[in-house]
C-alpha cells in the first residue's frame, strides 16, 4: 500500500509540476482529467456528475446500472422482491462484504444510510444544501428484517425507485466512518467499492487505490488519480503531451484530432442529457410567458449545435431527453425565428429588456459554456434584449444558481444528466421544488397542472401510462418555456491507446473497475 501510495502521489505531482513535453504517467496508475474540483465525496451531499464519476468507484449501491444500459442489476443486494401494490421492496444482501474501514456491510448499515438522508432528527442527518435525497421522498421506512434482509416501505407506489437506487445518491456509505468524521465525512469517504480512498489535495488531485478484497473481482489498476483541470484547452494539451490517460468531455474542436491519431481512442455514448438556461419566472422580463417564448425563438439552437458543438448534440425540445425514446411526445424544438421573437416582445411591451445572464467557466455536461453563452447573448441582443454576462467558476456558479435567481439574475446556464424522465422535471420544475424547499427550481416556475401530472406519473406502475404522462409534461413545459431549451449532448471521452476496457455509460458515470493499462 505504501508503494502504491507513493506511485500515485508521484504521478500526480509530476502532472502538476513537470513541463508538458516531459509528462508521463506511471504503469498501472490511471490519471483522469476531470472538468472541475469535486464538491464532496459524500454521495448523499454531492449533486454534480463531476463528483459522481469519482464516487461510483469508491462506493456501491444496492443495485447498479447494467453496463451499456439504464437497466438495473444486482450489486450489494443479490436479489429483491416487490409487493403487488408496488409499496414494499425487500432486498436480500450479499454476505461477507466489508466497508473499506473494515466495518461490516449489513441491513443495519443500509437503514443507517437512508435514515441519514430522510430523517431530519437523525444524529448524522446530512444531505447538503441541495439534497438529491428528493429521489427517495417516497420512502416511509427502511426496516431491518434480519442482518441480510432490508425492507423499504413506500408511502405510495414509486416507479423510479429502483433506478434511483442505482443513481449515485443511493450509494451506501460506511456508518462507522460517518460517526467518526461527522460533517467531514465527505473528505474521508469509505464505501465498499472497487477503489479505496487515499487522499484529496484540494485543487490538485483525488487519489484512490485498488481494493484487493473487492467482492466483485478486484480492479486491474493499482490506483486512479482524478485531477481537476477546469480549462478545456489545458486538458487537451495535457492529453496530447501524455500528462493524463483519460480526458472526459472533449471540446468539439478537438474530437477529429484525437480520432485521427492512433495514439488515442475516442469514446462516444448517447445518454439522457439536457442543456438549457433557467429563466427567472418570478421577476424581471421572463415573468411574462410571451417573453420566455420570444427568447426561445430568438436563439439559433441549430447554429449552436452545428457550429459551436460541431454536431456532438441535437437541438432540445423540452425537459425530457430524447434518450427516453419510450416517452410519447411529438413536441418539436422552437424554430429559429427572430422576427417572431421581435413580435412577441413588442406585444409584451416590456419596459426594460435588460437581462443578467450567469454562465460558468466549465462543469459537468456544460458543453463549451463560455462560447455558448456568448452566442446566446448575441442572438438575444439581436431581437432587442440587453444582456450582461457574469461568469463564475463551477462550484461558485452552482452555489449561486441552486440557491435561486431572485434578486441576482434573469437566466443561468444549466445541464442535467438523469436516469429517468421523472428526475429533472420533478426536482427542477415542481412548485414544491423551489430553492427554499431544498429543490432545484431556481427560476421559481409554478404550474399546478404540471405538478399533478408529475405526481401521477411517478406513482404509476403502468409504463404505457407513464409514457403518455411524460409526453404531457414535455408539451406543457415546452409551451410555458420556463427554460431556454438548447441541446441534448452525446457524451465523449478520449483515452490513450494503452488504456484498455474503458467504456462510457448512458448514465454518464465513469466505472473504472474493468479498466487496465
Amino acid at each position: 500500500m505504501k508503494r502504491l501510495f507513493r506511485n500515485a502521489i508521484a504521478a500526480a505531482a509530476l502532472m502538476l509540476t513537470a513541463p508538458l513535453a516531459l509528462a508521463q504517467t506511471p504503469p498501472n496508475v490511471l490519471i483522469v482529467g476531470q472538468i472541475a474540483e469535486p464538491q464532496s465525496l459524500d454521495p448523499h451531499v454531492a449533486t454534480a456528475t463531476n463528483d459522481f464519476r469519482i464516487l461510483v468507484n469508491i462506493y456501491d449501491g444496492l443495485v447498479r446500472f447494467k453496463s451499456g444500459t439504464l437497466q438495473v442489476e444486482p450489486a450489494l443486494a443479490e436479489s429483491w422482491t416487490v409487493a403487488n401494490d408496488g409499496k414494499t421492496y425487500t432486498f436480500k444482501l450479499r454476505q461477507g462484504v466489508k466497508f473499506h474501514d473494515g466495518s461490516d456491510f449489513d441491513a443495519e448499515a443500509v437503514k443507517f444510510n437512508f435514515d441519514r438522508m430522510l430523517d431530519e432528527n437523525h444524529p448524522f442527518y446530512d444531505t447538503g444544501p441541495f439534497p438529491l435525497s428528493f429521489n427517495f421522498a417516497a420512502v416511509d421506512q427502511a426496516n431491518v428484517i434480519d442482518p441480510q434482509t432490508v425492507e423499504f416501505k413506500l408511502k405510495e407506489a414509486f416507479a423510479p425507485f429502483l433506478s434511483n437506487l442505482a443513481y449515485p445518491t443511493g450509494l451506501i456509505v460506511s456508518p462507522a466512518a460517518v460517526k467518526q468524521y461527522g460533517k467531514d465525512f465527505g473528505r474521508h469517504p469509505s464505501g465498499t467499492g472497487p477503489f479505496k480512498f487515499v487522499e484529496w489535495q484540494s485543487n490538485q488531485r483525488v487519489v484512490v487505490e485498488g481494493n484487493r478484497d473487492y467482492w466483485n473481482e478486484a480492479p486491474a489498476l493499482e490506483a486512479v488519480v482524478f485531477r481537476p483541470i477546469t480549462d478545456s484547452n489545458t486538458r487537451v494539451a495535457e492529453m496530447m503531451a501524455g500528462g493524463i490517460d483519460v480526458m472526459v468531455e472533449v471540446p468539439p474542436d478537438n474530437i477529429a484530432t484525437f480520432q485521427n491519431d492512433p495514439n488515442f481512442a475516442v469514446s462516444e455514448q448517447v445518454g439522457p442529457h439536457v442543456w438549457f438556461s433557467v429563466l427567472n419566472t418570478k421577476e424581471g422580463p421572463f415573468k411574462d410567458k410571451a417573453v420566455r417564448q420570444a427568447a426561445n425563438y430568438a436563439v439559433n439552437k441549430k447554429g449552436l449545435v452545428d457550429n459551436v458543438l460541431q454536431g456532438t448534440a441535437t437541438v432540445s425540445a423540452g425537459p425530457i431527453a430524447p434518450a427516453f425514446d419510450w416517452v410519447k411526445s411529438s413536441v418539436e424544438p422552437y424554430p429559429y425565428d427572430p422576427e417572431k421573437a421581435k413580435q412577441l416582445l413588442a406585444e409584451a411591451r416590456i419596459e426594460d429588456p435588460s437581462l443578467t445572464f450567469y454562465i460558468t467557466e466549465g462543469g459537468s455536461g456544460m458543453l463549451d459554456p463560455v462560447t455558448m453563452g456568448a452566442a446566446i447573448q448575441a442572438d438575444l441582443e439581436a431581437v432587442g434584449f440587453k444582456v450582461k454576462i457574469e461568469t463564475y467558476e463551477w462550484n461558485s456558479f452552482l452555489s449561486r444558481v441552486n440557491s435561486g435567481l431572485e434578486g441576482k439574475a434573469d437566466m443561468a446556464e444549466m445541464a442535467w444528466m438523469t436516469n429517468d424522465p421523472d428526475t429533472l422535471p420533478y426536482l427542477a420544475l415542481r412548485t414544491a421544488a423551489m430553492p427554499d424547499k431544498g429543490g432545484f427550481n431556481s427560476g421559481y416556475y409554478s404550474n399546478p397542472e404540471l405538478d399533478t401530472i408529475l405526481e401521477k406519473a411517478r406513482t404509476s406502475t403502468d409504463q404505457a401510462e407513464r409514457a403518455e404522462l411524460y409526453g404531457q409534461v414535455q408539451r406543457i413545459v415546452h409551451d410555458d418555456a420556463p427554460w431556454l431549451f438548447v441541446a441534448n449532448w452525446k457524451q465523449n471521452a478520449v483515452t490513450r491507446a494503452n488504456v484498455q476496457g474503458f467504456t462510457l455509460e448512458p448514465s454518464f458515470l465513469l466505472n473504472l473497475r474493468q479498466v487496465s493499462k
